[in-house]
């Protein structure tokens, strides 16, 4: 009689264990907080910094001054078109992550 009662008394500290976890594992996944998803920051501060402007012409130049102010704007615009570039293609990738989240 004793085993039987010993046998019900752990039976039933079983179930209200299984019962209390179930429980707080269904509390414990909700939240009246609403979670908003932010935007990821732009990586470093590079792709924040404006191009320079280009070179200008002097006004008295010879054409050695015209063609090295010209390979000067060519170099600083194609850097600056890389960079946009990888700003425009980071900044879709992102959108894309980020629209697919929701």
């Amino acid at each position: 009689m004793k085993n039987q009662q010993d046998q019900q008394l752990v039976s039933s500290l079983i179930i209200f264990a299984i019962v209390v976890m179930l429980m707080l594992a269904i509390t414990g996944c909700s939240t009246v907080v609403p979670v908003v998803a932010k935007f990821p920051d732009a990586p470093g501060r590079s792709a924040m910094v404006p191009c320079p402007q280009l070179e200008q012409i002097p006004g008295e130049a010879r054409l050695s001054d015209v063609g090295r102010t010209v390979v000067q704007n060519y170099t600083t615009y194609y850097a600056c078109a890389v960079k946009a570039d990888a700003w425009i293609e980071w900044y879709s990738v992102q959108k894309k992550i980020f629209e697919g989240a929701k």
